[in-house]
């Protein structure tokens, strides 16, 4: 399968800012590219790119003061399959999780897992470790709070969420992620493309999406406690966390969003 992806984002910049954007496809996916991944500035600047400590890539560059415009369409071959699912996926002891790993057992931003540990244990401590909590997990996520973009905030916490019953897909996200590290299973956020492969379209415009994945078997799998289904085409673009760690763009000082397009499209192999 052959994805087409691409953004149009621009910002009004009232006077000279850093950024550093989060926008390419996740070094892991590079080797499945088909065009180039380059993130086109204009006004063009200089970019510097580096990978940041959770291996996403970055871009950092000063913007001139007026309209910013970032922009990137590339070809990129997919399996066509599902999200993979493993039932019988067992849960490693905390003494046995790889040392790298251990930090998506923590509290972060958005994952307040001291506050949230009894409430995990009450609501899902009886049930079998592994793939089963994991599952229950996604199943009470999705079940009991509701989407929609109008719940849209960038300060909502896990807490909050399980509190409020509400949010987008960040926040039905980060409420399963610290469920399942107050369970002792780590998890990561991570954001990238998601368009409507293979599920009928929504009403809703497209957007880049969140999901998670969780350190099962000694491998991690990805989940989605939005829609709780696997999904085909799933693009990463990056993971850290929780959403602070991959915004797509982070300004140090002012830039006001005007224009966000994304696009996510499969296409045949005979018309490119």
């Amino acid at each position: 399968m052959l994805i087409r992806l691409g953004y149009d984002i621009e910002f009004s910049i009232p006077q000279p800012v850093a950024i550093v954007a989060l926008l390419n496809v996740h070094p892991s996916r590079e080797r499945d590219l088909r065009e180039s991944d380059d993130l086109c500035v204009e006004p063009a600047v200089d970019i510097e790119q580096y990978l940041d400590r959770f291996g996403n890539k970055c871009a950092r560059f000063l913007a001139s003061a007026g309209k910013l415009r970032l922009w990137n369409s590339t070809l990129i071959e997919d399996s066509g399959e599902p999200d993979e699912v493993n039932p019988n996926a067992r849960q490693q002891p905390v003494q046995g999780v790889p040392a790298e790993n251990l930090i998506y057992l923590l509290n972060s931003r958005y994952c307040e897992v001291d506050r949230m540990s009894y409430i995990a244990t009450d609501l899902f401590g009886s049930l079998d470790p592994g793939w089963a909590r994991v599952q229950a997990v996604l199943d009470w996520v999705h079940d009991h709070v509701e989407f929609g973009y109008h719940h849209a905030s960038s300060t909502r916490t896990a807490l909050e969420v399980y509190t409020d019953r509400i949010g987008v897909c960040r926040d039905f996200q980060h409420l399963a992620i610290t469920f399942c590290r107050c369970l002792n299973i780590p998890a990561r956020y991570a954001t990238g493309y998601l368009g409507d492969i293979g599920v009928p379209p929504v009403p809703s415009p497209m957007d880049f999406s969140a999901w998670f994945e969780v350190f099962l078997d000694g491998r991690w799998w990805t989940v989605d406690a939005r829609h709780n289904r696997p999904r085909v085409g799933r693009i990463l673009m990056a993971a850290g966390r929780d959403a602070s760690d991959v915004a797509i763009t982070t300004s140090f000082g002012q830039a006001n969003l005007t224009k966000f397009v994304v696009v996510t499209d499969e296409v045949k192999a005979t018309q490119e």
